[in-house]
């Protein structure tokens, strides 16, 4: 009885931290470029008091074992990188990936971020950077007094010149890729960082080499589905009622044991 109010107790806390990641998801159901994140948990160890297989007394072998689980514990918090809905926006800034890659954000300290929000505005330099003022790798700088930015599906970022009306080439955007997207760490303000379990990343012009396509006007919506999150929070509140009610079943069992010596 004793272990169950401690394997009860793992479980109360695994069901919060699943609340906690449910929590999260909802809260960023509007945030551009978000990705699902999911709980996952892993039994923990096992008390043997029989080995399946094990020979018996009179030489036969016992088809099943006897284990003792002793809870629950968090494994991982999986991002799942999957393609959220295309909304459009009507805002020449805003670029949307369409597949796999990610944007590439300068960072005060010089290093590099990654993000899949393209909501990008243009500073005093003329510059496409993010809503905080990190600027786009590559950089692309729209001269002054040009028109009709275009940003093509692989890339390619052209203006128009208001006197000659020819259009021109100002730069190109590169997604970068990675073997282990789930393994990038996140610094919040929707970017993400590299680390040794995400690889290195791999540059490449999109619509080439496996990156997606770019979409001017566009933004990538979160990719969290409303209802099945709800579902997954009524699910995880009943699995926290039944790891309480197992608590509170093992105290009583307790309460009428240590009663009968009276």
């Amino acid at each position: 009885m004793m272990k169950a109010l401690y394997t009860g107790g793992t479980g109360m806390v695994a069901q919060q931290t699943n609340v906690d990641t449910i929590a999260n998801n909802l809260a960023n159901v509007n945030t551009t470029g978000y990705k699902l994140e999911r709980a996952e948990f892993a039994d923990l160890l096992y008390q043997n008091l029989q080995d399946p297989g094990a020979r018996t007394s009179e030489d036969t072998q016992l088809p099943t074992g006897m284990q003792l689980g002793s809870g629950v514990a968090l494994q991982a918090i999986n991002k799942i990188y999957s393609q959220g809905a295309l909304l459009q926006t009507g805002n020449s800034f805003d670029v949307a990936i369409e597949g796999d890659g990610f944007f590439q954000i300068q960072m005060p300290d010089g290093t590099t971020a990654y993000t899949r929000a393209g909501n990008f505005n243009k500073d005093s330099q003329g510059r496409l950077v993010t809503p905080q003022g990190y600027l786009l790798t590559p950089n692309i700088t729209i001269p002054q007094g040009s028109v009709g930015l275009t940003i093509a599906p692989n890339g390619m970022v052209s203006v128009t010149d208001p006197n000659t009306q020819q259009s021109q080439n100002i730069g190109q955007i590169t997604l970068a890729r990675f073997i282990n997207p789930s393994g990038l760490l996140n610094i919040g303000q929707n970017l993400v960082v590299e680390t040794p379990a995400s690889g290195t990343p791999v540059i490449s012009n999109p619509m080439s080499d496996g990156a997606g396509s770019l979409q001017q006007f566009y933004l990538e919506s979160s990719n969290v589905s409303v209802v099945s999150e709800m579902t997954n929070l009524i699910i995880a509140q009943r699995a926290y009622e039944m790891n309480s009610k197992t608590i509170t079943t093992a105290d009583s069992m307790l309460q009428i044991a240590s009663n009968l010596k009276r």
